[in-house]
């Protein structure tokens, strides 16, 4: 079974960044508005995973992520991951996807995401932004 870490990125304005895939068809969900992240490669802890995933994939260093849920999904097991961050996508360089973009929760409703993606998002935004420090990963 596949095994993959993905992270909500939050910014101060409570908006979530997805990532537009690539529009190839022999990608699951070719251009498809997801979240960030990747599978984890052996020997590798899920923490470890979306931290290479995104400066692999954005050049972007996360200073924290903090574990929001595992969970078996239809495609595999799933780490999910989150972190508050500030990020102007006008300098983010993206080796993976087509584009970046910053949704409101209205939007993200709006919208069919790939893989579950949008019952990720339902159970981030009906538990808040914050998880119990506890559950933090470094």
């Amino acid at each position: 079974m596949d095994e993959g870490a993905n992270i909500v990125m939050v910014n101060s304005a409570g908006e979530v960044l997805l990532y537009l895939r690539d529009d190839k068809p022999t990608i699951k969900f070719p251009n498809t508005w997801c979240l960030p992240g990747g599978y984890v490669e052996e020997g590798e802890r899920p923490d470890e995973c979306i931290r290479r995933e995104i400066e692999e994939e954005m050049g972007v260093v996360l200073d924290e992520v903090r574990h929001l849920v595992s969970a078996a999904r239809s495609y595999g097991v799933e780490h999910t991951f989150w972190t508050e961050i500030e990020l102007d996508l006008d300098h983010v360089v993206l080796t993976e996807g087509q584009r970046l973009k910053w949704f409101t929760r209205a939007e993200i409703e709006a919208h069919e995401l790939g893989y579950e993606d949008n019952a990720i998002l339902a159970d981030f935004f009906t538990a808040g932004t914050r998880a119990p420090r506890s559950a933090e990963l470094r």
